[in-house]
């Protein structure tokens, strides 16, 4: 490791990171500085602008990945370096794509193809409690608490504790979980050597497989199970405020956005084109067959149209008989 990586995590570590910032920040650095081959400390402004905008334009990283990767520029600039006046002129910016929840139809489907105790468990954990998956993967059984039906998510993002639902059907499947699985070293999911809990892509690949079964083909990743779960709260009518907290969102502006994926402020608004009156089969005017002979008069006369004023006698008499044989 060298002295910048060091210094680096040091600073990291003094403004209290979580581990997954710390590696994502470090990681930064070290691409930047093998993109260019040299060290970060003497790469220029210019070159940095020229990486990210490559990052945008030919690699096409994600919103996301972007803005991640533009802070851990920034801070090993701003607090490694001590460039207090550093400026990137590269503004963060949030992407416009809304989540895409699954339907209830489709959770239920989930956990029907999913015959393997522990990852149907797994999922329902997932969906159950609006969780992320590093949480779901470091919860500990004590972390369960049924009597009163919550689950504990300590150190989530932020480094911040809250507590979510715990539903009656996931109480139950938990406890047929620990009798047939008895998991050792106290976490709810441990990993498949035994040692420590299982990783996050492993549970990725859980629901990956899942959902290939299931036949689900939209939705993105594991995180649409949270997505699901905050949609669907919604949509049961429970307050704003409350999905912030079970969520463990600091602002309630990232609870907002599901407001644009619940169908619940769209009911009994009916589309435009419903209500037009379009052309039926009886409103066009079948064209008579010219094979056909028209219907000969029955005889009975047809009742006058009393809206329509009657003809008026012209005055002029009708022609005599002539006497003439045609």
């Amino acid at each position: 490791m060298t002295p910048l990586r060091q210094r680096m995590i040091h600073e990291l570590e003094l403004h209290r990171k979580s581990p997954h910032t710390i590696e994502a920040y470090v990681t930064a650095m070290a691409q930047l500085a093998r993109h260019y081959g040299r060290s970060p400390d003497a790469i220029s402004v210019e070159e940095i602008r020229d990486f990210l905008h490559h990052l945008i334009t030919v690699q096409k990283v994600a919103f996301s990945t972007c803005n991640q990767k533009l802070a851990g520029i920034q801070f090993f600039y701003h607090h490694v370096l001590g460039q207090e006046q550093f400026s990137l002129r590269v503004p963060a910016k949030r992407s416009g794509r809304l989540p895409e929840p699954l339907s209830r139809s489709e959770i239920a489907k989930l956990f029907e193809v999913t015959s393997n105790l522990k990852h149907r468990v797994l999922l329902m954990t997932v969906y159950g409690g609006g969780l992320r998956v590093s949480e779901v993967v470091c919860l500990h059984f004590q972390d369960i608490h049924s009597e009163r039906m919550l689950i504990r998510v300590n150190q989530g993002k932020g480094r911040k504790d809250r507590y979510t639902l715990l539903s009656a059907r996931l109480l139950e499947e938990l406890r047929a979980y620990w009798r047939q699985y008895r998991p050792q070293q106290g976490w709810l999911f441990p990993g498949g050597n035994g040692k420590g809990s299982l990783s996050a892509d492993a549970a990725k690949r859980i629901f990956y497989a899942a959902k290939e079964r299931a036949g689900i083909v939209h939705g993105h990743g594991i995180h649409c199970l949270r997505h699901s779960f905050a949609t669907h709260l919604m949509e049961a009518g429970v307050p704003l405020p409350t999905i912030q907290r079970l969520m463990g969102h600091a602002s309630l502006n990232s609870t907002a956005k599901y407001l644009h994926v619940t169908s619940q402020h769209l009911d009994g608004i009916h589309s435009p084109l419903d209500l037009l009156r379009l052309p039926q089969d009886s409103d066009v005017l079948v064209p008579q067959d010219p094979g056909v002979p028209a219907p000969k008069d029955s005889g009975v006369p047809v009742p006058q149209d009393p809206s329509v004023p009657a003809p008026k006698d012209s005055g002029v008499p009708a022609p005599k008989d002539s006497g003439v044989p045609e």
